[in-house]
């Protein structure tokens, strides 16, 4: 008989919706209800023919498979004999992973980082300098009666995140929906989500920063002397800015558009200055909408451990912070590291050219339950249980709420959570420096 579960949590995206239903048959998941398409694809994925469910060790050009053992203790002797590995990715697994990958960081004196270089590092390191004015997604459901979108399309990014938690839901005091609600997106183009706007702005590329002032400029003086900033004709933001300050709650949701962006966390940094500016009229949030289901897990995690949220480097002993010089890209690109351990991400297919063909180069340990152009690089491949569904764990969603992550299915014979993996290896790892000592 088919049992279904109930109140899953999806591992997808960082709005780790969860309401919903799996349907399991035979220890074979067979029916996803209520999530998009994204997260339904990576429930069902864990069945896919490309799942690695064996430890592989690469020997003479061929991967061939080993015991867990074995496989354990190769990768182990990788990193020990590495004078600066890299420990990267995190942010697609549980974060009782992430305390022991830390762990095994400071052991190793390695740098380690998450994905949130090459996405919303440059939120981070703008909220360090001027702080955010923030909600849970909660509040923003009950409350909000202007959303505003910039440089983030989330009808195909986080596709439910406008029907959960912003413009289609009907909250405490927004019981009629999308009737009380004013939809405002910023973009470069006209995205699916823009196409549902009250207001679009079309911003030149690049011209962020300048059209994020400039609606600073006319909040405090109610005038703008130019036609148009940025692409943007004047009584259009001047419009826009009227509805910011007239508003009851707004929140303010902002993606790669602006991060990655020519400005980078100066945009962030302009932001932030403008809610700031706003919650002297009205009430107003702001919050990145992060990617990866545990990316705010990964930050959260570091920051307890070390008091940095990314970009670490244990190399004299202690953490030290400082991207863009301990960021794996960069780390990567002037070829300091001589070993290197990804868990739970594809750097190879997401890197710049030189910084994946460094990783080629260089002795690779992957931890993921499919193949991947990363893990057809890796000398040692170790398959664990996916979390979220094949294990469960900790996760925490893009307002930096805990969620707990469910068990839904047994994991392939011999597959252990990550947790598990990173243990084993930190011990062996230990076992071999005494050795050595």
């Amino acid at each position: 008989m088919p049992k279904i579960v109930t109140d899953v949590v999806c591992p997808f995206c960082g709005c780790l919706c969860d309401d919903i239903e799996i349907v399991v048959e035979d220890n074979r998941i067979v029916e996803v209800r209520n999530a998009c398409s994204l997260g339904t694809a990576k429930f069902m994925s864990v069945q896919k023919e490309d799942r690695i469910k064996k430890p592989m060790i690469r020997k003479d050009g061929e991967f061939v498979e080993a015991s867990l053992k074995d496989a354990i203790k190769k990768a182990a002797e990788i990193l020990v004999n590495a004078d600066r590995p890299l420990l990267y990715g995190w942010s697609s697994t549980e974060c009782e992973a992430h305390r022991i990958g830390i762990m095994l960081a400071e052991e190793l004196g390695a740098v380690i980082d998450n994905t949130a270089s090459v996405c919303h590092g440059p939120s981070i390191i703008a909220i360090q300098e001027i702080g955010m004015s923030s909600c849970t997604l909660g509040q923003v459901k009950n409350r909000a009666d202007l959303i505003i979108y910039w440089g983030s399309n989330p009808s195909s990014a986080h596709p439910r995140h406008l029907s959960r938690y912003t413009m289609f839901c009907r909250g405490f005091f927004r019981d009629k929906g999308a009737k009380e609600r004013t939809l405002v997106v910023v973009d470069v183009r006209k995205t699916d989500t823009a196409k549902l706007a009250d207001y679009f702005l079309q911003v030149k590329p690049g011209g962020d920063y300048e059209l994020i002032q400039a609606l600073r400029y006319v909040i405090r003086t109610g005038e703008l002397d130019k036609k148009e900033v940025s692409g943007v004709p004047r009584d259009l933001i001047i419009e826009v800015a009227e509805l910011m300050k007239n508003c009851h709650f707004g929140a303010l949701f902002f993606g790669l558009g602006l991060t990655m962006s020519k400005g980078k966390h100066r945009n962030i940094d302009a932001a932030l200055s403008l809610v700031r500016d706003l919650n002297k009229y009205t009430k107003f949030v702001l919050m990145p909408m992060r990617g990866h289901y545990n990316v705010t897990g990964f930050n959260t995690v570091a920051t307890w451990m070390t008091g940095y949220p990314f970009s670490i480097d244990f190399s004299r002993g202690y953490p030290r912070y400082n991207p863009g010089e301990y960021t794996a890209v960069d780390v990567l690109l002037r070829e300091e590291c001589d070993a290197a351990l990804v868990v739970a991400s594809d750097p190879v297919s997401h890197f710049p050219r030189k910084a994946a063909e460094h990783l080629a180069r260089i002795p690779l340990i992957v931890i993921d339950p499919h193949w991947t152009p990363t893990a057809m690089l890796a000398d040692v491949i170790l398959p664990p249980a996916v979390a979220g569904i094949e294990t469960e764990g900790t996760a925490y969603r893009m307002d930096h709420v805990p969620l707990m992550l469910k068990k839904v299915i047994e994991p392939p014979e011999g597959c252990i959570p990550d947790r598990e993996l990173l243990k084993m290896l930190l011990e062996e790892v230990r076992e071999l420096k005494k050795k050595g000592a």
